[in-house]
């Protein structure tokens, strides 16, 4: 019989013990790194980061140390290169995430990464998501800078993607890019899918915790487990990450997979993870004291992680969005199962490869931020506070945009240079009103979209909730002038 681990929560965040414990199970390493004289790729510097030096530990695997201002430390960003690596093909390429207090070689050492994808023309890349292998940064640029630069999502979305691409003989497209990752590295891979769907096709979540926000009990142990890592680990004020779950709600929601859970509708997703009781991978009997405390801790952590993971699935489905979902009972918040999740879908990554999903024919996505580009759509919000916008259903034909205050919308190349169009821009309780709009110099079309007053309260403050956020939509309908 499933259980509900709501009150695992409590239980879980009740102490420093329980935290504590959430970083041991994440794996900690402090491996050393063989260096090479003559690695198979010398990288070069770019797109903001800077190798300071690079190391072959075999045929395959290449570690390199990174430094970048978007984070103020040194880092690590591990490459596994096919088996027969060939620089005059094209590899699809693994993005894949260590937990809290990890770093960059837990997989390679901890989940057997190296075996598992053996043989395969893939190229797994590992980055740091945390400093010197301790703490966590959940993958976003930190709300409080005051310890030092914390820009981990302008890191690893906007620096070393492009830096692998331009280094590697990558398939650099959605088609080309799977993102996978285990507990906190869970939520990072989650997340950013959610926040990019236009970067990756496929996204893997091993005992993934994916909701911070969306569901209230979720988010009340999210933020006790943030918090204690915030001070416990990384050293930093309370609320540095995402800030005041108060005063900053939209912020966590902005970064929340199951908030965000509709923008992976065109998205192949794989959920993996346990109950949390000791299962066929844990040791049995275990008779160390210290062991049992450990596995104790592990499985109270999977089984929350249970309770969490089940949130984004529920969504999924209530949104008609596919997914797969291995929820496979007796299992515990520990190396050995994370290291089987990634044997048995590498082949489901393969394949997806192989047989890509498409992008969507029509795009529909939610965002928190004024500016953003999805698909090739360029939308700029002009408004009075922060919240969610929408850009539905966007084709050659038309869209609709749900905000407030107005909105610019830059359309994709997909218009004819110099020829002039009909655009209708119909406002909620307004006459719909007809302009001629001449696509510019690269076939794009550029929009002005009225979105109704502007809300004057940020989205899930007291203010606004007490003065309601309103939305508006407004349509677009795009054709030919005749």
């Amino acid at each position: 019989m499933r259980r509900r681990w709501a009150g695992r929560w409590a239980a879980l965040v009740s102490g420093a013990a329980g935290v504590s414990l959430l970083l041991a199970t994440a794996g900690v390493s402090d491996v050393a790194r063989a260096a090479q004289t003559s690695p198979t790729v010398a990288f070069q510097n770019g797109d903001g980061i800077t190798v300071t030096s690079e190391a072959q530990t075999d045929r395959r695997l290449i570690d390199m140390t990174v430094t970048t201002p978007a984070v103020a430390g040194t880092l690590h960003v591990d490459v596994l290169l096919p088996t027969n690596y060939d620089p005059s093909t094209r590899y699809p390429v693994l993005y894949l995430f260590h937990g809290t207090a990890g770093t960059a070689s837990d997989w390679v050492k901890y989940g057997q990464a190296e075996q598992t994808t053996a043989g395969l023309p893939l190229i797994v890349v590992m980055p740091d998501a945390s400093l010197n292998d301790n703490g966590g940064s959940w993958c976003s640029d930190w709300v409080d800078q005051a310890a030092g630069a914390a820009e981990w999502e302008t890191f690893h979305i906007d620096e070393v993607i492009p830096w692998i691409d331009a280094n590697l003989p990558t398939i650099a497209d959605r088609q080309g890019r799977a993102i996978a990752g285990l507990s906190m590295g869970g939520f990072c891979s989650t997340s950013y899918a959610a926040q990019f769907p236009d970067l990756f096709g496929t996204v893997l979540g091993f005992s993934p915790a994916p909701d911070i926000a969306y569901d209230k009990d979720a988010q009340a142990g999210a933020a006790s487990i943030i918090g204690a890592t915030e001070v416990g680990e990384d050293h930093v004020a309370p609320t540095s990450i995402f800030g005041d779950p108060l005063t900053d709600e939209i912020n966590w929601a902005a970064h929340d997979p199951t908030t965000l859970a509709e923008n992976l509708a065109d998205t192949n997703i794989l959920l993996f993870n346990g109950n949390g009781f000791p299962g066929p991978l844990d040791p049995s009997p275990v008779t160390d004291p210290g062991s049992i405390e450990s596995y104790a801790g592990a499985g109270l952590i999977e089984g929350a992680v249970d309770f969490d993971t089940t949130l984004l699935h529920n969504r999924l489905a209530a949104l008609g969005i596919s997914s797969y979902w291995d929820n496979y009972g007796d299992g515990t918040h520990s190396w050995p199962y994370w290291t089987r999740d990634l044997q048995q879908s590498i082949g489901t990554v393969m394949a997806d490869f192989a047989d890509p999903l498409p992008n969507p024919s029509k795009v529909t996505y939610t965002s928190a931020s004024a500016d953003y580009t999805i698909y090739g759509w360029h939308v700029s919000i002009h408004r009075t506070a922060e919240e969610f916008s929408t850009l539905e259903k966007a084709d050659s034909s038309g869209f609709q945009l749900a905000g407030s205050g107005s909105g610019l919308v830059v359309t994709p190349t997909i218009y004819t240079s110099g020829e002039t169009y009909d655009v209708t821009v119909a406002e909620e309780n307004a006459s719909p009103v007809v302009e001629q709009l001449q696509a510019g110099g690269t076939g794009a079309l550029r929009i002005t979209v009225p979105l109704g007053p502007a809300n004057p309260y940020q989205e899930y403050t007291a203010q606004g909730d007490a003065a309601g956020t309103k939305g508006y939509t407004t349509t677009v309908s795009i054709v030919p002038a005749t």
